[in-house]
């Protein structure tokens, strides 16, 4: 190996993190035309419905029976942030929050003490498909923030800084800053008890996109910092510090060093995430991530008896309507429409 590259190894569905990242999941689906119901306007039969990863005829159901996507699930002590590339995602919790996002939105949501939530992909197009392409990040909470109380916010696509780099070539380099610092821009704020609120933590989140031969940089950081890139999509290949890597490749990279990422003669996707990890024990079980098995244990005794505030929404699986736009409704009632 190198210096700047600590290691490369494949990814499959799960994906190898370092703290404070916990999780990634990568969804790309092509959904068909929708019907009524905005579920899939085909044939089901051969899934198995409410547990369907099958990618069958390109898409999953995943745990929905009639709309593709999350039903009403609980989460304690960790942050998921949901990119959302391509496609729709319809919002309901606990709390009374609701909301409908995708095409470049992000949704930041803070679990803490806990909440249950629902994360539904309607098919609202019935004259065309829906495809679907998302990232749901887990971002863990130091100890301080795990009973902090339950906070989202929307990261709007046409707020969320773009950066393109273009090299001595004219190639170009296109950054979605969705955490972090890149170059001269800062990125929008994340909920106020994220670990990625405090700069000194350089939390960074950045989706790339490269054209062929184009170059991305990244900055020195520190000794300490965890630093992890994510060649999830391509049919090249890239180059960093002389070492040509392959698509579906984790690349863990030096902290404190100056990366110079080339591409090679086809487009290609990479994921940046890094930050300073959090040191602390981490216990996770199912939606659950404390920093104890007897906190794991209380987290269930404590959904099975408050349900974390209950579910006020009529159904597991509530999706909006078909016509509704992008808008986020939060506990306090106030309204954001996009």
């Amino acid at each position: 190996m190198s210096k700047k590259i600590k290691a490369i190894e494949k990814i499959g569905f799960q994906w190898g993190m370092d703290s404070p990242f916990l999780a990634c999941m990568h969804h790309k689906d092509h959904f068909p035309a929708g019907n009524e119901a905005q579920g899939p306007a085909v044939s089901l039969e051969g899934r198995r419905m409410g547990n369907d990863f099958s990618g069958k005829d390109g898409f999953s159901m995943y745990h929905g029976e009639s709309v593709p996507g999350f039903p009403v699930h609980p989460h304690r002590g960790f942050e998921t942030v949901t990119v959302v590339l391509e496609g729709i995602v319809d919002h309901f919790d606990s709390k009374g929050a609701q909301g409908r996002y995708g095409n470049g939105d992000v949704q930041w949501l803070t679990t803490g003490a806990g909440c249950q939530h629902v994360e539904m992909f309607p098919l609202v197009h019935q004259d065309k498909e829906n495809p679907l392409e998302l990232f749901q990040i887990w971002l863990n909470l130091p100890a301080r923030s795990k009973f902090a109380d339950p906070d989202y916010k929307m990261l709007w696509a046409e707020e969320i800084p773009v950066i393109k780099h273009t090299n001595e070539k004219g190639k170009t380099a296109t950054i979605r800053l969705i955490a972090g610092r890149c170059e001269d821009k800062k990125s929008l704020e994340p909920t106020k008890n994220s670990w990625a609120a405090k700069e000194e933590n350089h939390v960074g989140i950045q989706l790339v996109e490269l054209e062929p031969e184009a170059e991305f940089h990244i900055i020195a950081g520190s000794k300490t910092l965890n630093r992890n890139l994510y060649f999830y999509e391509g049919t090249g290949s890239i180059t960093i510090d002389g070492k040509n890597i392959d698509p579906s490749s984790r690349i863990k990279l030096s902290g404190e060093d100056d990366i110079t990422v080339v591409n090679g003669d086809k487009t290609s996707y990479v994921l940046l995430l890094e930050g300073e990890p959090i040191n602390e024990p981490v216990v996770q079980y199912g939606p659950f991530v404390m920093n104890s098995e007897q906190e794991i244990r209380n987290a269930y005794e404590d959904y099975q008896n408050t349900q974390f505030g209950g579910w006020p929404w009529p159904d597991d699986e509530p999706v909006h309507e078909r016509e509704m736009g992008r808008f986020a409704r939060y506990p306090d009632g106030s309204v954001v429409k996009r």
